[in-house]
């Protein structure tokens, strides 16, 4: 029997919740992490019409991708709705779980299954994130080498793209007088010690800087391990916001405006004027995306599909590209397949239920 902890671990493995945005509030919002879970109900957001279906569906736990608390509550009074919705989840012994802006940085989150939806190729992150990469350098001796590095990578370390277990590798002397406390592994105390060790190298997601750690004494010899850790600038090309690609055939823009609701399930597009060219590059971003058009416009894109823009930033688009509004809801409606894909690979003794409840509260006449 799985328990929901074993199910949050599972989706922070793969969307970190150090990725979320400062105002986020992604993770466990209600319930016990230590109960046993059959029934999972998966849907956009959470209301008191989504506990109703996990009532009768008979769902301990809801993973959804909205967090139903942003801010912190002062009182639970059922004044509002999300009120109401916290209350009910804990009247019937509900868990929620949520993972958002988290899920949308990671390069096979939100933004990726739009870009499956429209089929785009050579995709790559609108704008991706830097500050996020750490680098350990550390010194052991040449005969353990190997086993520190087999343990730096089994904690997460040395992962570069589409490369794993990446490490720079240099050998020297290193030199030490233990004291009279100490109890060196190599050497005597009072005598110096000379070494033939080797310096290892890898760079590491800094969310996981204490396990790497953690992993890295215990697997050294020593009793006192020299290492330095450094914060880079590199930019991570795995994580950030939005997504570009390219159709693999150039469409003029009413073509692709009749495909782009073929392949989302529109009803309606709110757009800036025709270019007077044809659409190749796509640019998108679930949610609220309006901050990323200039960075659609700086990489050439000619469409930039995402929701929420306001009348004065469709200005922005300056007849460089056609900004497209789709809907907050309709550019991340497709993401319950995220949660669906992951959890029925590695949790097949649970029941998983997709969302019935239509959650969108803009209607359209």
């Amino acid at each position: 029997m799985s328990k929901i902890k074993d199910i949050v671990q599972h989706l922070e493995s793969i969307a970190p919740l150090a990725y979320q945005e400062s105002y986020d509030n992604a993770g466990l919002i209600v319930g016990d992490a230590n109960k046993n879970v059959s029934n999972v109900l998966i849907t956009l957001d959470v209301t008191e019409e989504v506990i109703e279906e996990a009532i009768s569906k008979k769902c301990e736990l809801i993973v959804a991708h909205h967090p139903i608390i942003f801010k912190g509550l002062k009182k639970l009074t059922g004044s509002n709705y999300v009120e109401r919705t916290v209350i009910k989840a804990i009247k019937n012994d509900i868990a929620i779980y949520a993972s958002h802006t988290n899920l949308d940085n990671v390069k096979n989150g939100v933004n990726a299954k739009i870009a499956e939806k429209l089929e785009l190729q050579n995709t790559e992150i609108l704008s991706p994130k830097n500050g996020v990469l750490g680098k350990l350098s550390v010194f052991v001796p040449q005969e353990n080498a190997n086993d520190l590095k087999s343990a730096l990578h089994g904690a997460g370390a040395g992962q570069i793209g589409e490369y794993k277990d990446c490490a720079f590798e240099t050998a020297g002397k290193g030199s030490f007088l233990p004291s009279d406390k100490a109890n060196p592994s190599i050497g005597k105390k009072g005598e110096l010690e000379t070494v033939d060790e080797h310096k290892i190298e890898v760079i590491f997601p800094l969310y996981l800087k204490n396990k790497i750690l953690s992993a890295m004494k215990k697997a050294h010899p020593y009793e006192e391990v020299a290492y330095y850790l450094h914060q880079l600038e590199n930019t991570f090309d795995d994580l950030g916001s939005g997504m570009i690609g390219e159709i693999v055939e150039p469409m003029d823009p009413k073509d692709f405006f009749d495909y782009l609701k073929d392949k989302m399930d529109l009803s309606v597009i709110k757009h800036t004027k025709e270019i007077n060219r044809k659409i190749k590059r796509v640019a998108i971003c679930g949610g609220a995306g309006s901050f990323l058009i200039s960075q659609a416009k700086n990489k050439q894109a000619d469409i930039y599909i995402s929701s929420d823009i306001k009348y004065h930033e469709f200005f922005d688009a300056d007849e460089r590209l056609i900004i497209a509004d789709i809907g907050h809801y309709e550019s991340e409606r497709f993401t319950n397949e995220i949660f669906y894909a992951i959890l029925k690979e590695n949790f097949a003794n649970i029941a998983l239920h997709l969302g019935q409840t239509v959650t969108n509260p803009i209607k359209y006449y």
